[in-house]
């Protein structure tokens, strides 16, 4: 989620990212608004759910760009870590604890869906702390600190990331039965949609990303032998992962959100070889075309736009409902919300220019005056 330098940028890391902000917000818009029969049982569904594994490359992604980033330091690292979850937890609020003040409750459907009951301290309580990606990140970021301060080995991210999928499905849903302790327990292990992605096992595949952007570095920033690197790697892993989920696929790949070696395995090496594939796609065109420069807008602002697009889409059940259309008005509903999450974006980046142009207007004139 680290800005990356101008100078450093690689056209296919902001591609994929770009893209995978924009897929997430067909994904989100399906969850939320069709049916069931719409989500299982319907062309559209079953694109929307194989579009939604787009998530390992949005991690991937964000490795890479970690090592590419200025802010390097351990300190510098702990701060964005602790920002990312303070905005995780905002948008908990947003999202959950803000419209049941305005609206008088959250759609009980959507609490029933949840085995909760609305209006209690507990249902309050629970989507306060719901785990979701910007946790995920801001724990794995204080992790690539820790690397980034003891090491600069290529390997070492590699090696935590391989310990951490082959030991997850194992550690899945370990708790010590202590209150406050079980919550973190369930960050990094949960095996329930209290946390969609814990620690264990998706913390590994931005730790490949890490992998990925130091080894670019050693190749001195040779992007075509770099992507090339990336689909031998990322065959391999297919390989790898194929074979283990035949063995056994309920325990592999039986779970999404709460993956076993081989589904890791597998997501990781196919998505490594969409980068490669991803690259060439890019290296056809001009980079200066309205499709690039709105992935890379939407890539450049990917943490706000998770933020607004889940609010939105949110806020909107109480005028939509949850659960309750049909795969034509979700279809009709991807531009709208597309369109309107990148409008809000548009509006507060024009926000915080006037806001900053003030303040540096304001300080000015405070020295001049003194």
């Amino acid at each position: 989620m680290e800005a990356v330098q101008q100078k450093k940028r690689v056209l296919a890391i902001d591609f994929a990212r770009g893209t995978s902000v924009i897929l997430m917000m067909m994904v989100h818009t399906m969850l939320i608004y069709g049916t069931i029969a719409t989500q299982t049982n319907t062309v559209l569904g079953e694109i929307i759910l194989w579009l939604g594994r787009g998530t390992t490359m949005f991690l991937v992604s964000m490795g890479i760009s970690f090592v590419l980033s200025r802010r390097q330091s351990f300190l510098a690292v702990c701060k964005r870590a602790l920002y990312i979850l303070a905005v995780g937890y905002g948008m908990n609020i947003l999202k959950f604890l803000v419209p049941e003040f305005i609206f008088g409750g959250l759609p009980e459907a959507f609490i029933s869906a949840y085995g909760l009951q609305s209006g209690t301290l507990q249902t309050g309580i629970f989507f306060l702390l719901l785990g979701d990606i910007l946790q995920l990140a801001g724990i794995t970021l204080f992790i690539m600190g820790l690397i980034n301060h003891f090491s600069k080995s290529k390997y070492v991210p590699l090696i935590v990331a391989l310990v951490i999928i082959s030991i997850s499905k194992e550690l899945s849903g370990f708790r010590v039965g202590i209150v406050g302790l079980d919550y973190i327990c369930d960050l990094l292990f949960s095996n329930q949609f209290n946390v969609y992605f814990p620690v264990f096992p998706w913390s590994a595949f931005i730790l490949i990303g890490m992998f990925l952007g130091r080894w670019y570095k050693e190749l001195n920033e040779n992007q075509n032998l770099f992507f090339k690197k990336m689909l031998f790697v990322g065959l391999a892993f297919i390989a790898v992962g194929a074979i283990l989920n035949f063995s056994n696929p309920e325990y592999h790949f039986g779970d999404y959100y709460h993956l076993g070696p081989g589904g890791s395995i597998l997501l990781l090496g196919t998505n490594l070889v969409l980068y490669w594939f991803v690259n060439i796609i890019v290296n056809l065109f001009n980079e200066n075309n309205p499709v690039f420069n709105l992935l890379a807008f939407c890539s450049k602002h990917v943490t706000s736009l998770y933020v607004i697009q889940w609010v939105l889409i949110n806020w909107g059940m109480y005028v939509l409902g949850f659960w309750q259309h049909d795969q034509w008005f979700v279809l009709g509903l991807f531009p709208v919300v597309i369109a309107t999450s990148i409008g809000i974006q548009l509006v507060y980046n024009q926000i915080k220019i006037q806001l900053k142009s003030k303040w540096s207007k304001n300080s000015n004139e405070l020295i001049v005056n003194s």
